[in-house]
């Protein structure tokens, strides 16, 4: 089930926290609970996805992007993600999350993502996000970046992002088998 309890803490703690450029760094701070644990009495791969929106949910508030969402209409999705998971979170761990935008490019918006235990990253994400509208479809990144205030043209993207870009698109879609 989703966690729309915290989900709603989250954005309590949000409106009280001061406004933050889009490219600021967003910390926040959770708690692995017993309905976040697998069967191995860790933090459950798939839970971290979630937990994760509990970072970029917050962060796009303080950025001014859900206000800015709301009023155009605009919905936004996770598009892709590509997860590195480097160490265990257990249970009662407190976990510090960083989220971050990265850029855009002509379609999607890139966030950076990674959760800390006692001061070790745990796992890394990187997210592709959509932002949509209705019959229109996927809404250019460059519109949400004039709307923020920001440049029309992403700054470059880091390498890695680069690569993962182009790896993911030489993946069939849809799928072969």
């Amino acid at each position: 089930m989703y966690p729309y309890l915290r989900m709603i803490k989250e954005m309590l703690k949000t409106r009280r926290a001061a406004p933050m450029h889009p490219f600021d760094v967003h910390v926040s701070h959770h708690l692995c609970w017993p309905q976040d644990i697998d069967p191995w009495r860790e933090l459950n791969n798939g839970r971290t996805l979630t937990l994760y929106d509990l970072g970029r949910i917050p962060m796009a508030a303080r950025s001014g992007l859900h206000k800015i969402a709301r009023a155009k209409g605009w919905g936004m999705a996770v598009a892709g993600a590509s997860v590195r998971y480097r160490k265990r979170v257990k249970l009662f761990d407190r976990i510090e999350m960083r989220t971050k935008l990265v850029g855009w490019d002509h379609r999607f918006v890139y966030m950076d993502q990674s959760m800390w235990v006692r001061g070790e990253c745990t796992s890394q994400a990187l997210l592709r996000s959509a932002i949509t509208q209705g019959q229109r479809g996927i809404v250019p990144p460059a519109e949400m970046a004039l709307a923020l205030g920001l440049e029309a043209e992403s700054p470059a993207l880091p390498q890695w992002v680069q690569a993962w870009i182009a790896a993911d698109a030489e993946r069939p879609w849809p799928p072969e088998n």
